[in-house]
């Protein structure tokens, strides 16, 4: 009888510990589940929150404040002819650093334009490149060069407007510094000045002005 009370007593024994085991393996199970779960979704949400931002398109503010065209990929990526460079100087002296208006430059001091561009404030000034005017008939620019502070300052003065106009303004007809007006048609990054100068590169910013590279020159009506 003990033997046998010693073999049940025993028996009982395993039972309760193979019981207690399960449960303790069924806690960690529960355990490792919940805690899975929160991990999941602790992972996911993060994703959830970027996945906008990654499929978002850029806002029209962004675009407006991007210069386009393809004369562009002339300007210099870096240094002070850079489109960041140029933002930091006044127009004058940002078109100075920028190769594709070394004509304009020469054109503009001996006008005795320099200050009066540096000094205004929130202009837009259609710059003709130095293909423009390499394209100019010869026999007007030859005149124009010949009178720098009467022809050449009001041809000059004809490239600017009042105000910091960016791409969705630029369209219509505008009062410029000479005292005539020019027409700007098209949308988008097609624009046409006056009769048939385009702009190549356009929403250019400097300190006090925003700048279109244009690929004629214009000349006043008057």
């Amino acid at each position: 009888m003990r033997i046998v009370n010693t073999r049940a007593a025993a028996l009982a024994a395993v039972g309760v510990a193979l019981t207690l085991s399960m449960s303790a393996c069924g806690s960690d199970s529960g355990t490792t589940t919940s805690t899975g779960s929160a991990g999941s979704s602790k992972a996911t949400s993060p994703s959830a929150s970027e996945s906008p931002s990654m499929t978002e398109s850029p806002s029209p503010s962004m675009m407006a404040d991007k210069p386009f065209g393809p004369g562009c990929a002339t300007v210099p990526t870096s240094g002070a002819g850079s489109f960041s460079g140029m933002a930091k100087d006044p127009v004058a002296t940002a078109a100075t650093n920028n190769p594709a208006l070394s004509t304009l430059v020469t054109a503009v001091k001996a006008a005795g334009l320099v200050d009066t561009l540096n000094g205004a404030k929130d202009i837009t000034v259609f710059a003709p490149t130095n293909d423009a005017f390499a394209a100019m008939d010869p026999a007007t620019l030859k005149k124009a060069l010949g009178d720098p502070k009467g022809l050449l300052s009001k041809v000059l003065t004809y490239h600017v407007v009042p105000g910091k106009l960016t791409p969705a303004m630029l369209a219509g007809t505008h009062k410029t510094l000479q005292g005539g007006e020019v027409t700007v048609k098209g949308s988008g990054e097609d624009f046409t000045v006056g009769d048939n100068a385009k702009v190549v590169c356009g929403n250019v910013a400097t300190a006090n002005a925003t700048v279109y590279l244009i690929d004629q020159v214009l000349l006043p009506k008057s």
